[in-house]
């Protein structure tokens, strides 16, 4: 489970990164979080500095081309790997089927401009037209761009502890407010199957005996909080454009609900057989006797 997890973080952080260069910088903000773990051990310190020198040697050279090459390759191997996990399931950004929803806002890469403008060329290379029109995201320019050197400031956030109150899973998901507008309606919309297993439960019920209690209260009522107080507090802080109506059930004693259930009921009823143990051991007593 723990390679599971690690593979699908990986694979989260490998689309999401905005160039293929960047994917240095996700190891890199690996190696920096490695750091932080054994900063009281200068020896093993050494030896994760050495890495990033080397990492350094290797990559930095590299033209995005190859970058690209690279980035292909990663998500080639991580193809059919569609785990899922809960902390992605949680924040919307991984589907029921294992797959990740990208989003479609957030930082451009490093060097390009935010979209929305159409420049035309001629052959000599003159811009001789301008034409603009609207995104579906909301992009935003990256304030600078993220240190490959051994020391210094990432930028880039991917890498880093998805579990920390800051996570680039929600710095990521929590593009535009629209988003979050058709989220909260999606929610007030009620939902059928609820309202059906309601009803079921009520089909259920209504062919029970249920005994009045001494206070002369009857019926029951389904509460999904630990305490009153919780729901309490839950219902004064819910906004009112999402509270639900409330279902009243009502037990009614029909008898043909009644003989119904207890149709099922004896069809559940298995006669008890005896052990075959306890034939053996009267035998044996008996023979005991006999001696």
């Amino acid at each position: 489970q723990l390679y599971d997890l690690m593979t699908m973080a990986f694979k989260y952080q490998v689309l999401l990164c905005p160039r293929p260069r960047d994917i240095l910088l996700v190891t890199f903000n690996h190696l920096d979080a490695i750091k932080d773990f054994i900063y009281e051990s200068p020896g093993i310190l050494n030896q994760v500095d050495e890495t990033f020198r080397q990492l350094i040697e290797t990559y930095n050279c590299l033209s995005d081309g190859e970058f690209q090459l690279i980035r292909q390759t990663l998500l080639i191997f991580f193809q059919d790997m569609h785990i899922r996990v809960s902390i992605f399931l949680k924040d919307k950004v991984q589907n029921s089927n294992g797959r990740f929803a990208l989003p479609t806002s957030g930082p451009v890469p490093w060097g390009t401009e935010v979209p929305g403008l159409i420049r035309i060329f001629n052959h000599k290379g003159v811009e001789v037209k301008r034409t603009e029109f609207t995104t579906a995201g909301n992009y935003v320019t990256p304030q600078r761009e993220g240190s490959f050197e051994l020391y210094g400031d990432r930028v880039l956030k991917l890498g880093t502890n998805m579990y920390s109150v800051s996570r680039p899973v929600e710095t990521h998901m929590a593009g535009s407010s629209k988003n979050l507008a058709s989220r909260a309606k999606e929610n007030t919309v009620p939902n059928p199957l609820a309202k059906e297993e309601l009803n079921f439960l009520a089909r259920l019920l209504g062919g029970l005996d249920i005994q009045k209690p001494a206070g002369g209260e009857t019926g029951f009522r389904l509460n999904l909080f630990t305490t009153d107080e919780e729901e309490e507090h839950a219902a004064q802080t819910r906004p009112e454009d999402l509270s639900y109506k409330v279902i009243n059930i009502e037990a009614t004693q029909e008898p043909g609900r009644r003989a119904e259930l207890s149709r099922i009921l004896g069809e559940l009823e298995v006669a008890e057989a005896r052990p075959d143990s306890a034939g053996k051991g009267e035998d044996l007593l008996a023979l005991m006797d006999g001696l």
